[in-house]
């Protein structure tokens, strides 16, 4: 067990500090373009469908089959990056997805379209179980929700400014370009994570032992944490690939995090849609920023309650609540949607979107606290890439609902997203029965940084 009197050192939280200002802010960059890239095919629907000729179908397949080329190539990805180091691998992924991103300006068919989609998938295949497993390695337990919510923070930081960005963009290349909006749109978006990739390639340090900006205390303090956090691990939960992707909790937090992901995505692919049938506008700049809205709110509830879900108790309550409190929201947001109550419909996609925010750096904690080395690479890696599968299921199921039960206003496809996040609360209720040795240093530890 740590020795609680090493964790309440100051030279250790002011590592912590000194982490968070030199790590956080490119790894929020990265997610936030990748975010952005991944949903940003939303404002096209109507292009494209009159454009380029794309049909829903085809639409909704090349919305969804981005997560099986994130799925096939998620753990191979995983175990690279922990060979290479996260400052050039995170850096390879970002430039070569935006090269893909980039080429949705020159989509021309049905085929084109889905294509590019799977190599998205592909090419951004790695990121984001990266980057957890990074923090995971440079953040103690106590403070590791903090710094998921901080990264989660792209989300809503995207889509508050993407939304309106990416409708601007829309709208100056169809004024002020020879090229459709949605094509500058593509362009410009892609060429953003280009940027970040190469910028990555300065800014990151792949561990404590290479930081030069951490004094001798400091890097002393944090790495002696880290080892013991490790060898509990260790002792703890599964050694090596295979066994970390046949552990039984492994398969328990991927189911919990497919759920999660039908709720986000299938909310986020269709959100320009949804508000455009609520507030009776064209999707474009003034929808872009009543889409914001949402984002807004659940980037300071990202962060407030990744801020103090420092307790075992609190992360099972709270993953608890906000797992419901998703799935009632966006069961009524399908009502008001159908009953013609715009305003109520916001307010219930903004606390949909505030919960399912919030929830998410919470359901990371969880195997964070039992899986490092090549293990925390395959099983950070299984349940990211299993669990994204959400993303492909979540846009075909809620097109073959409304094509099922047609509504004008969608609704039954948007109540088919909302019953998943149920099964989650369950779950995450259900971890009350199985407690990690981590979890017990997490109660035992005493370390305490301040927000800066």
């Amino acid at each position: 067990m740590a020795d609680t009197a090493t964790l309440r050192t100051e030279p250790l939280a002011s590592a912590v500090r000194k982490a968070t200002r030199h790590l956080m802010p490119m790894l929020v960059i990265l997610y936030f373009v990748a975010f952005l890239d991944r949903t940003n095919v939303g404002f096209a629907e109507d292009a494209l469908q009159m454009e380029r000729g794309i049909s829903a179908g085809a639409f909704a397949l090349g919305a969804g089959i981005f997560f099986i080329g994130y799925a096939i190539f998620e753990i191979p990805s995983n175990l690279l990056l922990k060979k290479f180091g996260a400052r050039w691998w995170l850096a390879r992924i970002a430039i070569t997805w935006g090269i893909v991103a980039a080429a949705f300006a020159f989509t021309t068919n049905d085929t084109m379209f889905i294509i590019l989609r799977f190599l998205l998938g592909v090419t951004e295949a790695g990121l984001f179980p990266g980057v957890i497993m990074f923090l995971a390695e440079w953040f103690p337990n106590k403070v590791r929700v903090r710094m998921f919510a901080i990264f989660y923070l792209a989300q809503p930081f995207s889509q508050m400014l993407g939304a309106p960005l990416s409708g601007g963009l829309i709208s100056f290349g169809d004024q002020y370009t020879p090229w459709a909006g949605w094509q500058v749109m593509f362009f410009s978006e892609g060429m953003l994570a280009v940027i970040a990739g190469i910028a990555a390639i300065f800014l990151l340090i792949d561990s404590p032992q290479k930081a030069k900006w951490l004094d001798p205390d400091e890097k002393a303090a944090l790495i002696d944490v880290m080892e013991r956090e490790d060898s509990v691990r260790q002792e703890d939960g599964p050694t090596g690939v295979w066994r970390a992707m046949s552990n039984w909790k492994v398969w328990y937090f991927t189911v919990i995090y497919f759920c999660l992901q039908i709720a986000v995505y299938g909310t986020t692919f269709y959100l320009p849609q949804q508000v455009s049938g609520l507030i009776g506008q064209e999707v474009g700049w003034q929808v872009g920023l009543v889409a914001a809205i949402p984002w807004l709110v659940g980037l300071f509830a990202c962060y407030y309650f990744g801020n103090k879900a420092n307790t075992i108790k609190r992360r099972r309550n709270w993953g608890t609540i906000f797992y419901i409190l998703t799935g009632v929201f966006i069961l009524g947001s399908a009502w008001a949607g159908a009953s013609n109550q715009p305003v109520l419909g916001i307010l219930c996609i903004t606390v949909a979107v505030a919960s399912f925010l919030s929830v998410g750096p919470i359901t990371w904690s969880y195997p964070t606290a039992f899986l490092t080395g090549t293990a925390a690479a395959a099983g950070i890696g299984l349940i990211n890439s299993l669990g994204n599968l959400g993303g492909f299921v979540a846009p075909l199921m809620r097109t073959a609902f409304n094509e099922a039960m047609p509504t004008d206003s969608g609704a039954w496809g948007v109540v088919s997203l909302g019953v998943f996040a149920f099964l989650a609360a369950a779950m995450i209720a259900g971890t009350r029965y199985f407690r990690a040795k981590a979890d017990d240093l997490l109660e035992e530890e005493a370390l305490t940084t301040p927000s800066h």
